[in-house]
């Protein structure tokens, strides 16, 4: 039985009418991840307004110009479309047709001159079927296909005049989804970009603000003069470096100085403290992430060894790693390639690794803290970079090189600084290194009154009984001489938390379980 169209009266056509306009506002409306929902849902009312039984979005892709099943909807009781079916494979005619700009309709699969489209038709249940194809300035780019398979029916012009109407709808709501995934893309390459340049920055910043890289490495020492030679015979070769040393040595000085004599110096050195990010995120922070790796990850991110290749990336506290990232560092020494979180793809690096660490690093391999096979390709050439208190000869030079950056920091001019001072900081022990001695120069800079400098030495604290074997009191008196080194400074960098290898809001709680106070603060 052949199944007539609708008279097209003023009541139905005010329907039609109604539907399209809902349906270009729903789609206006839409949220980018509703946008699929919203084109069943439109497919569906579609095939209520016109009552066929299936309703399709067939999306163009590739430059051979096939159409492939993007959305569909099908009465229950009939075959669903699966996403991705070829036209080429089934209506290779009917496709053929619509490439050329033209409608396709048919009212009994008999009428189609292609014996393959006849029987891809009947592959498809259809009896009747209308195609309407949606070109871009004279391109190929979607089809809007209805079909019954209960009954044949005729096409007529009033309803293929309202096919191509929401075929047009359909058509710029795929176009925009399309600019929207494009320019979402270029937004987190952007973004990429941006990241890269802002840790290159902060490279370059952090550099010019080094007194290491105006004035060179202070080398005045006979122990310095040592490590100064290792630096200069192993920079030019491209080896993996391991720097060791107590924290506040100036290891990143050291690492910064084999940068600059290698070959990669064209590049910022890329920095990364492996004991400053959770274990949660260390992983995506030196390998990146693919989009979607996890839960908030928006976009994709490359990671600090993508942002350092064909330079070099210092890995702080190395010792702090944890175990699952070793094993993907020790797959970047060996293969040259890291994966992202959430990608399969290997990806290329070229990247130097310079570590460091305070830690005693075959203690920990002993106790299975630390890879065994990772430290040794990481110490290839170790150097160990000696305590401030081994390298006095180079003091004066270093608080000169202080006093510059924070004369200028401060707007103060200090031209001179008292002998005694001099003496005073040659004879401490610096248990703190040279960040101790950086922080006790820039307190002195700040407090100055004159051009004169006079440095006030760090108190020695309360100092623990004598032969005292009880762990609160030797806990306290190591605290609060940390604290008074620093000036009773417990965050940031340099500060008492981090010379104690503590938490700040940890080293807050000891300190009231201590009974630990400022001198002057309220009680």
């Amino acid at each position: 039985m052949l199944q007539q169209d609708p008279t097209g009266t003023a009541s139905e056509l005010s329907e039609f009418e109604r539907f399209v306009t809902e349906l270009a506002v729903s789609f206006v409306e839409a949220r980018p991840e509703k946008v699929d929902e919203v084109i069943v849902n439109a497919l569906a009312r579609l095939a209520e307004c016109l009552n066929v039984d299936r309703c399709s979005w067939w999306q163009v892709s590739g430059l051979v110009e096939d159409a492939e099943v993007a959305h569909t909807w099908t009465r229950p009781e009939f075959r669903v479309l699966q996403s991705g079916e070829s036209a080429s494979m089934q209506v290779p005619w009917i496709l053929s047709r619509m490439q050329q700009g033209e409608i396709v309709s048919y009212a009994r699969a008999e009428d189609l001159p292609s014996p393959e489209d006849r029987q891809g038709v009947a592959r498809f249940g259809a009896k009747s079927g209308a195609a309407i194809p949606f070109m871009v300035a004279g391109q190929f780019r979607g089809v809007l296909g209805c079909t019954t398979i209960r009954d044949h029916r005729e096409w007529s012009p009033a309803v293929i005049a309202r096919l191509r109407l929401v075929t047009a709808v359909f058509g710029q709501m795929v176009v925009r989804q399309e600019c929207e995934e494009r320019f979402a893309d270029a937004v987190s390459e952007l973004q990429e970009l941006r990241d890269t340049l802002l840790v290159e920055n902060q490279q370059l910043r952090r550099r010019a603000k080094s007194p290491a890289t105006q004035s060179g490495i202070v080398a005045e020492s006979q122990a310095a003069r040592l490590v100064l030679e290792q630096v200069e015979v192993v920079a030019p070769t491209g080896a993996t470096v391991l720097l060791l040393g107590e924290t506040g040595c100036g290891k990143e000085v050291f690492a910064q100085a084999i940068h600059r004599m290698s070959e990669r110096r064209g590049r910022a050195m890329v920095t990364i403290n492996c004991a400053a990010l959770p274990p949660t995120l260390i992983e995506s922070e030196l390998f990146g992430r693919e989009r979607g790796a996890f839960t908030g990850a928006l976009s994709r991110q490359i990671g600090r060894f993508e942002m350092a290749h064909d330079s070099t990336i210092f890995l702080d506290e190395i010792g702090d790693l944890p175990l699952d990232a070793q094993v993907k560092l020790l797959r970047v020494l060996q293969e040259k390639v890291i994966e992202r979180l959430g990608g399969g793809q290997p990806v290329k690096v070229d990247v130097r690794i310079i570590a460091a660490t305070n830690r005693n690093l075959q203690k920990a391999v002993e106790d299975r803290a630390f890879r065994e096979d990772l430290f040794y390709r990481l110490n290839v050439f170790p150097i160990t970079v000696p305590p401030l208190r081994e390298r006095t000869a180079d003091i004066p030079a270093l608080c000169w090189a202080f006093i510059e950056e924070y004369s200028k920091a401060f707007r103060k001019p200090i031209d001179s600084i008292s002998k005694e001072s001099i003496a005073a900081l040659s004879a401490y022990h610096w248990p703190g290194n040279i960040r101790e001695l950086r922080n006790v120069i820039e307190r002195a800079v700040i407090i100055s009154k004159g051009p004169r400098l006079v440095v006030q030495m760090p108190a020695t604290g309360a100092e623990t009984p004598a032969n005292s074997n009880r762990l609160d009191e030797i806990e306290a008196g190591q605290i609060q001489r940390v604290l008074e080194q620093v000036g009773w400074r417990v965050r940031g960098r340099g500060g008492a938390a981090e010379l104690l290898g503590l938490k700040p809001n940890t080293l807050d709680s000891r300190m009231l379980k201590l009974g630990i106070r400022r001198p002057g603060s309220a009680h």
